[in-house]
């Protein structure tokens, strides 16, 4: 063991578990969709209350233009902010796959909405906004998993990377024992 100058013994900065790391960048991940998807959630609901107050198209129809209104604000979003730091290289693959999962979404988000207006009768403006947004909230949870997933996909190479310094670091910061000879 080593003593410092001032006696004391010091220890070796502790490396990061890498299941720590994980959690840390799905948490930075999360706030940074979740900044993404809630300025898309005003958008959307603006864009709805908007359509369906100065037109006379039906509720449904009216969320739908909203939807895909934020549709494209949150692909702008997802793409240079959230997820800048992912694979670029296959655009076209990549808006192709955010559109058909954002399509999957807008069902899901719309289908919220045309139950509760034409399934249940609840079509007031309260009652309209209410059902948007818990629709809204369901097809987020489908969305993020979709596009983390299969859109936006992490570069392997970065998670190798990664490995790689995380188990050098470990081995640098461990000493190797030595003998003493007895005699």
């Amino acid at each position: 063991m080593e003593r410092s100058s001032s006696g004391l013994h010091t220890a070796p900065p502790t490396p990061r578990s890498a299941a720590r790391e994980r959690l840390d960048r799905l948490t930075r991940e999360v706030a940074k969709f979740g900044a993404v998807g809630g300025v898309g959630v005003l958008v959307n609901l603006l864009v709805f209350n908007l359509v369906r107050h100065t037109t006379d198209l039906q509720v449904v129809r009216a969320s739908v233009i909203a939807t895909v209104v934020s549709i494209v604000f949150n692909y702008v979003g997802f793409r240079y902010f959230t997820y800048r730091d992912r694979d670029k290289s296959g655009r076209t693959k990549e808006l192709v796959l955010f559109l058909l999962f954002s399509l999957v979404g807008l069902v899901i988000e719309n289908g919220v909405l045309y139950t509760a207006t034409y399934g249940f009768g609840w079509d007031s403006p309260l009652q309209s906004n209410i059902f948007k947004f818990v629709g809204i909230g369901v097809a987020t949870l489908f969305r993020f998993w979709s596009y983390r997933t299969w859109v936006f996909r992490a570069l392997p190479a970065k998670e190798a990377v990664a490995s790689a310094e995380s188990f050098l670091e470990k081995a640098v910061t461990r000493k190797p024992r030595t003998r003493q000879r007895v005699g």
